[in-house]
């Protein structure tokens, strides 16, 4: 499963869209959908030097091949209450991914980010994944464009990233991300599944190049996955 600067997580979730919709705890996207038929939850809570985030993010895939996500965030900066976040997305599938062989999809939406008086971004990307070693290692690539209506201005999006399989529950990754311009971020994080394919924990820390100690920050997630409902 965005985004550039002031709060480094939140503007990758509007370049790339993923926070909301790549699996905890990436940003770049897979080429990868919610189980057809079920929900899952995506909440976690991300900590930065001056402001706190908390993020909640449902999504259905009631048809198998569309998957749309309605959710959010409250933020806290400095301890003061600052307005919230909110994120609409759909995403479909033009090739799923497959082991040892690699799947394409087209996301779209529309996010706003926490901060008084900010305004919302419509966007649209790509998301590509690849599979090797039997699905082992998983690299991920996103290409697409983010409208910031405040400043009137088009820019271009990616996304680069990779899962590392290391044990039967236990995942490292590994990624950077952002736009046309400014300088990209990075975060290296874990994904264990605490209940295989329905209970997942995680955790990253992360920064922007150039800025590695004013603007780092640490995110710590949960993530449910449901049985099939529809």
């Amino acid at each position: 499963m965005l985004k550039p600067a002031a709060l480094p997580f939140v503007l990758a979730l509007l370049a790339l869209a993923d926070a909301a919709s790549a699996a905890r705890p990436m940003i770049t996207d897979d080429a990868r959908l919610t189980d057809a038929g079920a929900c899952q939850l995506e909440t976690w809570a991300h900590l930065h030097s001056r402001q706190k985030e908390w993020w909640a993010l449902p999504a259905c895939n009631p048809g198998g091949n569309f998957e749309i996500t309605l959710g959010g965030a409250l933020a806290y900066s400095e301890g003061e209450r600052e307005s919230g976040a909110l994120l609409i997305q759909g995403k479909t599938l033009f090739k799923p991914l497959e082991t040892n062989g690699y799947g394409l999809g087209l996301a779209f939406g529309y996010a706003t980010q926490p901060g008084n008086g900010q305004s919302g971004s419509p966007y649209f990307y790509v998301p590509a994944s690849w599979s090797l070693a039997d699905d082992r290692l998983v690299l991920h690539g996103n290409l697409g464009y983010t409208r910031e209506r405040e400043n009137q201005d088009t820019r271009l999006t990616w996304g680069l990233g990779s899962e590392i399989q290391t044990s039967e529950r236990l995942y490292v990754i590994a990624e950077t991300y952002g736009q046309d311009k400014g300088a990209a971020f990075t975060q290296v994080g874990l994904r264990y599944w605490v209940v295989p394919n329905h209970v997942q924990i995680d955790t990253t820390w992360g920064s922007q190049f150039g800025h590695m100690r004013d603007q780092r920050w640490f995110s710590i997630g949960l993530r449910l996955i449901s049985p099939r409902l529809f």
